[in-house]
C-alpha cells in the first residue's frame, strides 16, 4: 500500500511539473505571425525615379502576380532618408504565411515571371542588368511578425 501511495504521489508531482513547463512555454505575450522577406536598396545618386519606374515595370508586376497566385500575402515598398552616405533609401518587402511557403519560392517566382506576356529569358536578363545600373543591394533579412495578444 505504501508503494502504491508513493508511486501515485510521485506520478502526480511529475505530472504537475510537466504541466507547469507546458504552461510556461505558452505564456508568451504574442504569437508568431507571418514572415516578411525584406530587401534594403541604395539607389545610385539621381537614379531613384528611374529605379522606381523600373520597379513598377518588373518587381511590382511580379509581386501582384505572386499575390494573385497565392504565393505571397502582401508586398510593400518603403522610402526613407538615408542615415548615412552608405545607407539604404528603399526597402522592398513581401509577406508569406509561414516557413513552408518559402519552399520552392525561387522556382515558383521564376515560372511566374516567364509566364508573363513579353517576358523572355533575354528581357528578364536585360531588366536585371538595368536594375544593377540604378542601385546597390544593401542586404536583406527574413523577419517574423509578432502578433501581441
Amino acid at each position: 500500500m505504501k508503494k502504491f501511495m508513493f508511486h501515485s504521489a510521485f506520478t502526480f508531482l511529475i505530472m504537475m511539473a510537466f504541466s507547469q513547463m507546458l504552461s510556461a512555454q505558452s505564456d508568451k505575450p504574442y504569437t508568431d505571425g507571418p514572415l516578411w522577406q525584406v530587401q534594403f536598396i541604395q539607389t545610385k545618386p539621381g537614379m531613384t525615379a528611374l529605379y522606381l519606374k523600373n520597379l513598377s515595370e518588373g518587381w511590382i508586376k511580379e509581386m501582384r502576380a505572386a499575390k494573385d497566385a497565392g504565393y505571397i500575402m502582401d508586398y510593400k515598398v518603403f522610402e526613407a532618408q538615408p542615415a548615412s552616405q552608405n545607407d539604404w533609401d528603399l526597402m522592398l518587402m513581401y509577406e508569406v504565411k509561414n516557413f513552408a511557403m518559402l519552399d520552392g519560392m525561387n522556382d515558383k517566382m521564376e515560372a511566374l515571371m516567364k509566364k508573363a506576356p513579353g517576358n523572355t529569358d533575354e528581357t528578364l536578363h536585360t531588366q536585371a542588368i538595368s536594375r544593377n545600373d540604378l542601385r546597390n543591394l544593401q542586404g536583406g533579412r527574413l523577419t517574423q511578425e509578432l502578433d501581441f495578444k
